[in-house]
């Protein structure tokens, strides 16, 4: 039986309709080297979605594969309910101050729908400690997508098939995303209307992933962030796919100039290494469940998992490289070459509506003449058969080069992008 077949019998991938699985012609990976994937067949594929947007410096980075190494001759996990471990810790102190939360504590999870889903219930739970009613409600943005767990589903904005779920969504306040813009000026006016029943509003700050990469200004997203403070409401910043380099600093906040009083991260905290996300709590957040032991004000919330050593380890070591490589300076360059290659070849195509990009988060949105057509899927399709992997979001082709993609490597991914369009079209 081929791998295809072996995985189709016994695997069920998310966000994939498996009655159609093997048609699409999936990669089966077997190992990598650098930022190339290579298939159980030996066929080579450039990773220009840094493995759905995890993958920062490359696949088997020697310091990072070392870091892991030296710490399985330590311990592999041991559990942080009521006990704590020296990885942990350390990754804590190094993430500390470069966080966009002033002297933070860190709640650490797997995957940031889980850090998202943290920090709903702990914004809700900080207004009950206080003895404070009503403040129970939340404002998220149109398109907005912050994961796939019954509170982040929640508060996005509805799509990748979650309608089946309304009946065990809540309600929130809704803003329009990114592709208004007005939605700034909307935000506002709703945060000072509905301040006194609101426990946080919610946004990605400067790009909203998953929605095809629509992009904002920092000015709008401060001004949003201002309304908050004026009106004692929490902020939480999802940083899952934009934090660690993504848009040209090391969390889009920065670029705004934004403190926020719970900041969620994860993707590529480990450099696409192992899961691992966490929740970071301002002081006055992190102050309002202190109390007795074993008292109310006590966050009954953890994972088997959380803070497991392995991961944290990795997460420092990456870190540490990405100063020690100097690796935000790159990506600004590396940004930079990429949009120019992207107005020269790609933007003026008559297949291209419009295309998107903040930093290495590219959306290169089509226009096909009617619906149906799947031309997302069948140019991300072309570009693999061309030893490129790119990821469709509808008829949006989502390009997430790995921080430290060559200028000929992205030279080459813009121009498989342009064959694959062509062949699109052409067929």
């Amino acid at each position: 039986m081929s791998w295809v077949g072996r995985d189709e019998a016994v695997v069920w991938h998310g966000f994939t309709q498996m009655s159609c699985f093997a048609e699409n012609a999936p990669v089966i990976v077997e190992r990598a080297e650098g930022r190339e994937l290579i298939d159980v067949e030996g066929r080579r594929y450039l990773d220009a979605i840094s493995s759905l947007w995890v993958n920062t410096l490359g696949h088997r980075v020697p310091e990072l594969d070392r870091a892991l190494r030296e710490q399985l001759e330590r311990v592999a996990h041991s559990t942080l309910l009521g006990n704590g471990n020296r990885a942990a810790i350390e990754l804590a102190e190094a993430l500390a101050p470069r966080v966009p939360v002033e002297d933070p504590h860190f709640l650490f999870a797997s995957d940031g729908a889980a850090a998202v889903e943290q920090a709903l219930k702990i914004a809700f739970q900080f207004w009950a400690n206080q003895g404070v009613r009503g403040r129970t409600t939340y404002l998220a943005l149109g398109q907005a997508y912050h994961g796939d767990t019954v509170g982040s589903i929640s508060l996005g904005a509805g799509g990748f098939g979650t309608d089946v779920f309304d009946p065990l969504r809540f309600p929130v306040r809704r803003s329009p995303g990114y592709d208004d813009p007005s939605w700034a000026d909307t935000a506002v006016s709703l945060i000072e209307e509905h301040a006194p029943e609101l426990a946080a509003v919610v946004l990605e700050p400067l790009v909203q992933g998953a929605a095809g990469i629509l992009v904002t200004d920092p000015e709008s997203v401060r001004r949003v962030a201002q309304a908050c403070h004026r009106a004692d409401v929490l902020l939480i910043v999802d940083e899952v796919a934009t934090g660690f380099g993504r848009t040209g600093s090391l969390f889009a906040s920065e670029q705004c100039g934004v403190r926020a009083d719970l900041a969620c991260m994860g993707k590529g905290i480990t450099g696409g290494y192992l899961p691992l996300s966490a929740t970071a709590a301002s002081p006055r957040v992190y102050e309002a469940f202190l109390g007795p032991d074993l008292g109310e004000r006590t966050f009954y919330h953890g994972h088997s998992y959380s803070g497991n050593a392995l991961a944290c380890a990795v997460a420092r070591r990456h870190l540490e490289l990405l100063d020690e490589w100097d690796v935000i300076a790159g990506v600004r360059e590396r940004a930079a070459l990429l949009a120019e290659l992207l107005r020269e070849r790609i933007a003026v195509l008559p297949a291209v509506r419009e295309v998107r990009q903040r930093g290495l988060m590219v959306g290169v949105e089509l226009a096909p003449p009617e619906d149906g057509l799947r031309w997302g899927r069948r140019t991300c399709a072309a570009a693999v058969d061309r030893g490129v992997l790119l990821r469709p979001l509808g008829d949006v082709v989502v390009l997430m080069p790995i921080l430290t993609t060559t200028p000929g490597e992205l030279h080459r991914i813009v121009d498989v992008l342009a064959e694959a369009i062509d062949v699109t079209c052409e067929g």
